[in-house]
């Protein structure tokens, strides 16, 4: 099926979940947040939310201010 990851269009396998498409992908790391199509998705979800077609999914890195 098709989404788009960061804004690039790719190719990935029906009935995965966010967690094994970012596993898949190396991207699995702490200290990352996710939004799925523009709402930030917690990371306790990331292993139930199954990914979609068309699906618009942007990982950032969580960066601490004070």
């Amino acid at each position: 099926m098709r989404i788009l990851f960061n804004d690039d269009p790719m190719q990935c396998a029906d009935g995965l979940t966010v967690a094994a498409l970012l596993d898949q992908l190396g991207q699995l790391k702490p200290g990352v947040a996710l939004a799925l199509n523009q709402q930030i998705l917690p990371r306790d979800q990331w292993a139930f939310q199954q990914v979609n077609e068309d699906d618009r999914i942007l990982l950032f890195q969580v960066i601490a201010g004070g």
